[in-house]
């Protein structure tokens, strides 16, 4: 699914995935560069991101994959 990942003001991570009509905070990562790992939003869902080089300027739309639960 298509994923925009942006980082707000205040420097919080969010994705929003516009099918859904859906934004949430990005509240754990598996890495501390956040791509090629598994990230979670504030509503429970684990999306796996791309590998990406960890200088990748935000805000990003990326094909995640949505993790079962």
């Amino acid at each position: 699914m298509k994923v925009m990942l942006r980082r707000s003001a205040n420097g919080q991570l969010s994705a929003y995935v516009a099918k859904k009509d859906l934004e949430e905070p990005i509240v754990d990562m598996e890495k501390p560069e956040m791509w090629g790992g598994v990230v979670t939003l504030g509503n429970g869902w684990r999306l796996e991101l791309p590998a990406m080089a960890a200088d990748t300027r935000l805000p990003i739309t990326v094909e995640a994959r949505k993790l079962g639960e």
